[in-house]
């Protein structure tokens, strides 16, 4: 069975190789060190940087395809992978428009996807304009590496967006600006495409942020009329498609009412997916690999009317309850929820993993997966 090459030692990659051992594949990492979340569960770990060509060439020689965990590698090495026989999927090509924000910014403008107002700031006089434009509405972003609120800002002035852009250029931060969108929720609209053109979108799911980070995915999102169901999956496909994009990818869409505006796109698995691993004949992660082999995708259709993710973030203070216990606890208390977890040390407001409910009844189905997730963040003693 062929060799699956995975760059990334995340979460994301840990949960790939669950799938990728169910399919027969043989999955291998590129991982900082051996204690990384994938590198734990992985029988084949390179140790390595992706910053590092050759490093990036090792994980990949003799592998039938090279996926990703995150889309940071650089794509000048990519771009020497597929010189030299390897198949990248997504491709660089691709990629570009989840690395770089402004760029992503600029090709849904061209294939007439809905976004807000947006503009390149090279300069504090870039700021001031732009603030003016959208009298002060202003949301200004650093166009690579930023995630999870991480590299968002929100200037209270005109005077203090120029301050602000000052200061980051200065620090070498590519920055660009956009309107800041009112909004009545967050949305995700996933696909997965392979090489040769098959696609499948899942249901449009409810995102549920604190701080910028996601902390519950509802599956399918409540109270969504059918057309807007329609039309969030059919923008998803066509942005698979007019991009090239292979493998998984996930739209993150706001919503006001019946309209949409595309906020991010992500090239991978994608933490409003996670719901699919119990609540969906295929899983995002399975579906993944089978797009990015070229295989036949497989059917996206849920296994019961609700399912509710729920991420299990690390708390102020860390419990003294071994996780072991908390994992027995919800367990006991709870048997019908699935706890999915990361191996990661603790650290307030991290990703430690999640947990998933599926059910008949959306109030119970999200009730007990908060109620889960509360014992796997705070211990039975809290």
């Amino acid at each position: 069975m062929p060799i699956l090459a995975v760059i990334g030692d995340g979460q994301l990659a840990r949960m790939m190789h669950t799938e990728a051992i169910e399919l027969g594949l043989k999955p291998r990492v590129l991982a900082s060190s051996a204690d990384a979340s994938a590198a734990q569960v992985f029988g084949d770990v390179v140790i390595g940087d992706y910053t590092v060509l050759d490093d990036v060439k090792r994980v990949c020689s003799g592998a039938a395809a090279a996926t990703f965990d995150h889309e940071h590698v650089p794509n000048e090495f990519l771009n020497e992978l597929i010189a030299s026989g390897v198949s990248v999927q997504p491709q660089p090509q691709a990629l570009i428009y989840a690395q770089d924000k402004l760029e992503q910014r600029r090709k849904m403008a061209e294939i007439g996807a809905p976004v807000p107002e947006f503009a390149a700031i090279e300069s504090v006089e870039d700021a001031e304009t732009f603030f003016d434009s959208v009298e002060g509405a202003m949301c200004l972003k650093a166009t690579r590496g930023g995630y999870d609120g991480h590299g968002v800002w929100f200037p209270k002035s005109r005077e203090g967006a120029g301050e602000l852009v000052d200061k980051l250029l200065a620090d070498g931060t590519p920055l660009y600006a956009e309107r800041k969108i009112d909004f009545d929720r967050e949305l995700s609209a996933m696909v997965a495409r392979t090489p040769s053109g098959e696609i499948r979108a899942w249901p449009v799911v409810e995102s549920r942020q604190r701080d910028g980070i996601c902390v519950e995915a509802i599956a399918p999102a409540p109270n969504m009329a059918p057309e807007m169901a329609t039309y969030c999956q059919e923008l998803a496909m066509n942005v698979a498609e007019e991009l090239g994009v292979t493998g998984v990818l996930a739209v993150e869409l706001f919503a006001d009412g019946d309209e949409v505006i595309v906020n991010e796109l992500a090239m991978r698995p994608h933490n409003t997916g996670h719901w699919t691993q119990n609540g969906c004949v295929t899983s995002q992660f399975e579906q993944h690999l089978r797009a990015v082999l070229d295989w036949p995708l497989g059917s996206v259709e849920m296994t019961a009317p609700f399912t509710v993710m729920v991420n299990t973030l690390g708390g102020e203070t860390e419990p003294t309850q071994p996780m072991e216990e908390r994992v027995a606890e919800v367990m006991r208390r709870y048997p019908e929820a699935k706890v999915h977890l990361y191996g990661k040390g603790y650290r307030p407001g991290r990703k430690m993993g999640h947990v998933n409910v599926a059910g008949h009844d959306l109030d119970t189905v999200l009730e007990t997966a908060k109620a889960a997730a509360e014992i796997i963040v705070k211990g039975t003693g809290a």
